[in-house]
């Protein structure tokens, strides 16, 4: 009876889920759920839900029964290195559209550089949704 009593009293930890990749997954990939599984293991780090890596870009090669980190994934890239973009100033009233060129690839809400193809010179900005790349927005 005592044994019941410390069993209900200390209950066990409980150990957290870790996701893993079940294959060798390259960079540039767009995971799916036959990608990654739980494995039983508090890995620090570790996401510790498939949902939350469903749809996202593998930004680093994810090796397969290693553990996937946040840092590991990104948003699908919709502008490619050495794409030609969209580039859009704005500073109150005044909006200035002209092409770039991207220097890096990016997803929805990611900073890259951007050369500007009129002047030759390096701006960073945010893409947006539609693939246009957001120099300065207002505030």
């Amino acid at each position: 009876m005592r044994f019941l009593a410390l069993i209900l009293l200390f209950p066990t930890l409980a150990q957290a889920d870790s996701l893993v990749a079940t294959r060798t997954i390259r960079a540039q990939t767009v995971l799916a759920e036959t990608d990654m599984t739980l494995v039983a293991a508090d890995i620090p780090g570790a996401l510790t839900d498939t949902g939350a890596a469903l749809g996202l870009e593998a930004r680093t090669t994810l090796y397969a029964g290693r553990p996937i980190r946040p840092g590991d994934l990104g948003a699908p890239a919709i502008v490619e290195r050495n794409q030609v973009v969209s580039l859009a100033y704005h500073a109150g009233p005044l909006t200035i559209l002209t092409e770039g060129r991207a220097m890096a690839r990016g997803g929805v809400g990611d900073v890259i550089a951007v050369m500007n193809l009129d002047s030759r010179t390096t701006v960073s900005g945010r893409i947006d949704a539609e693939g246009m790349v957001q120099v300065n927005t207002n505030p």
